[in-house]
């Protein structure tokens, strides 16, 4: 195949394009930002003594909100207190759906990196860097997201407070054969990643590489009939199809974007392929 080198345009000031250009392809095809198969739920949306908000896109899947904030140029001050001021109201108007704020600029400089950083520890924001591509006669935008939410860890993830034991711990609790569960389903993480090993806490058993850095993609509770693995991975309606048609039992949880599955050693070995699928999605997007 050909290579070519596009040429990089700057929207802002452009005399043929403009953001309401750049809206109006978001509109078109929402996943272009990256953040899944969205739909539109409104452009140009007012906002009760505060503008409007560019675009309200929605998970048809979880009915996620993000509140799109787009500015041509480098993000300023301005962008940063708008986004978060719609996402606020927004949220205060439909407090019955999870909402996230979305910054999309041309430019994020690192100093506004770092104030978008602060805020994203307490408040759901992405950053997206947008960059629009010329080739011949043809534009072609392209999306980066730069800061993604703040992942919120579990309790029981939280190695500063989570007492190290070992596997005769695990074996006391009364746990020995939902403990064989665990190591079969370990033996499926291995084959996914062969430097990986389990990591005994009080509360639960994690992952850890060779030099013990912690990777709990996958986290296990042996309980005293079951074992609870609970895999980190968005909420997807293609891989809960896979689970209930191999008939496992599982939930979700959207706060920790968590799949949790209750398994017997039936389960393991009758669904070993779809519980190998799930936790090598998992462990890529880590």
């Amino acid at each position: 195949m050909k290579f070519v080198k596009p040429e990089r345009l700057i929207i802002r000031g452009n005399s043929e394009l403009d953001e309401k250009w750049v809206q109006a392809r978001l509109a078109e095809d929402p996943s272009l930002l990256g953040l899944g198969d969205l739909v539109l739920r409104d452009r140009e949306r007012p906002q009760p003594g505060a503008g409007r908000l560019d675009l309200l896109l929605q998970d048809p899947e979880t009915d996620r909100r993000y509140e799109v904030e787009l500015q041509l140029g480098t993000t300023d001050e301005s962008h940063i207190i708008r986004s978060i001021e719609y996402w606020d109201i927004e949220r205060g108007r439909y407090p019955q759906y999870d909402h996230c704020a979305v910054i999309v600029a041309e430019e994020i400089s690192s100093r506004f990196l770092n104030v978008i950083s602060l805020f994203n520890h307490s408040i759901p924001l992405i950053a997206i860097q947008m960059h629009a591509l010329k080739l011949d006669d043809s534009v072609a935008l392209v999306f980066t997201t730069v800061l993604n939410e703040f992942e919120r860890g579990l309790v029981g993830e939280d190695e500063e407070v989570t007492e190290v034991v070992d596997r005769a711990y695990w074996e006391q609790r009364g746990t020995k054969e939902t403990l064989a569960a665990t190591d079969r389903v370990l033996e499926i993480v291995r084959r996914i990643d062969a430097g990986l090993e389990p990591t005994f806490k009080q509360q639960y058993i994690g992952l850890a590489n060779k030099n013990g850095k912690a990777n709990n993609f996958a986290i296990f509770y042996p309980q005293k009939h079951r074992l609870l693995v609970k895999v980190r991975a968005p909420q997807s309606g293609d891989t809960e199809a896979e689970l209930t048609g191999a008939g496992l039992d599982f939930s979700y949880d959207g706060k920790a974007q968590r799949y949790g599955l209750r398994l017997s050693a039936s389960d393991i070995s009758k669904s070993a392929d779809v519980l190998a699928d799930l936790l090598a999605k998992s462990h890529a997007s880590t």
